[in-house]
């Protein structure tokens, strides 16, 4: 093979390699790391959003939220 055939299949390879999934793990129901890596992320997201509520009012969360005096 010359060299502009060898790079054009490694350009190849590397674009099917960067479109398959970075997770072999399914969607599932119930106790899986699937699950858990889901559930995790979506906490750090909401940590992030009450920090953010905290910055910009001023306020504590739970003062916002009107369950604090």
């Amino acid at each position: 093979m010359t060299s502009e055939t060898t790079s054009a299949a490694d350009a190849s390879q590397e674009q099917t390699r960067s479109a398959t999934a970075t997770t072999t793990d399914a969607p599932a129901f119930g106790w899986s790391s699937y699950a858990e890596r889901v559930n995790g992320r979506f906490a750090m997201v909401g940590f992030v959003a009450v920090v953010m509520v905290e910055v910009l009012s001023g306020d504590t969360f739970l003062s916002w939220a009107g369950l604090l005096p």
